[in-house]
């Protein structure tokens, strides 16, 4: 029985972790579902099976192992779920402020305490502001998580037009810095882009453009929520922010899928603000940056 009990631990655990490789379940629930079986394990051995063991024999494997792990999972998901969770940046939206490999950690009570997987705010903290980089849940598929700098907040008009951004009717400035060329990971080809610093209501921060690409891409617009808010044609875009909604841009704007084509970011979909770079494989002069 004790080998079955095993195996059977040894099963969900590599289940639990394939599934949540593919996107199936969240790492959070995974942590949870570990942390609740391990608990239990460890609390029917001490007020029922353990009385009917022989003094001299020693604890089954999935007593020893879930006791043992019951501690370090708390620790880790109280950690991830209420202070600092790490991320891995998968694509080239954000270049230049986060690249590619980097890994960052994200303040998860920045803007509010939140139950756990369910992701409902039970305490307010702070709001998100204009500039500020964020991590969400992807509106069209929230098992993945995005990451962009907040544009827009809430009763917000943002028009896009001519590669520059206007909000609430004040054309945000731009200042030219020099040419900036990166190594597309999709094509592995160089992009050439000239970067800019922009001042997004005194948050200056940078952002890629390239004189090559259109203003947007029209079909790739999606029929998000609140498209009524928003007018489109090829020469620019206005959207007003609904209530308790955000509106997201990477930093690399000619390539960056972000609120211009699927739409706003509610609240319940927030994870918490990017605040450091904790480590890259490739460049470690970027450990220890802070994101901006």
């Amino acid at each position: 029985m004790n080998m079955a009990l095993n195996l059977g631990l040894l099963a969900a655990a590599i289940l639990g972790a394939i599934l949540t490789y593919l996107g199936v379940i969240s790492i959070e629930l995974f942590m949870l579902l570990l942390l609740v079986v391990s608990g239990i394990a460890a609390l029917v051995d001490r007020y029922m099976l353990r009385a009917k063991r022989p003094a001299a024999e020693k604890e089954p494997l999935w007593v020893e192992y879930s006791k043992s792990f019951f501690p370090v999972i708390l620790v880790v998901f109280l950690l991830r779920s209420f202070l600092a969770e790490p991320f891995q940046i998968p694509s080239g939206s954000m270049i230049p402020t986060l690249q590619v490999g980097d890994f960052i950690l994200v303040n998860k009570f920045t803007y509010g305490i939140r139950l756990p997987v369910a992701n409902v705010k039970i305490m307010d903290v702070n709001t998100p502001q204009r500039g500020d980089v964020m991590v969400f849940h992807y509106p069209v598929n929230p098992s993945q998580n995005f990451v962009k700098r907040v544009v827009g907040v809430p009763g917000d008009v943002i028009e896009y037009r001519g590669k520059q951004l206007t909000i609430n009717g004040v054309v945000q400035k731009q200042q030219f810095e020099d040419e900036y060329n990166y190594l597309s990971q999709d094509s592995n080809a160089m992009v050439y882009t000239k970067r800019y610093t922009e001042d997004l209501n005194g948050h200056a921060h940078p952002v890629l453009i390239r004189n090559d690409k259109p203003l947007l891409e029209l079909a790739g617009v999606r029929n998000f929520k609140y498209r009524d808010n928003c007018t489109y044609t090829e020469q620019m875009f206005r959207c007003t922010v609904p209530p308790g909604n955000y509106f997201m841009m990477g930093d690399n704007r000619d390539n960056s899928s972000d609120s211009r084509y699927w739409g706003f970011v509610q609240d319940n979909l927030i994870v918490g603000k990017a605040f450091v770079i904790w480590f890259n494989w490739g460049d470690p002069k970027r450990i220890g940056s802070t994101v901006n």
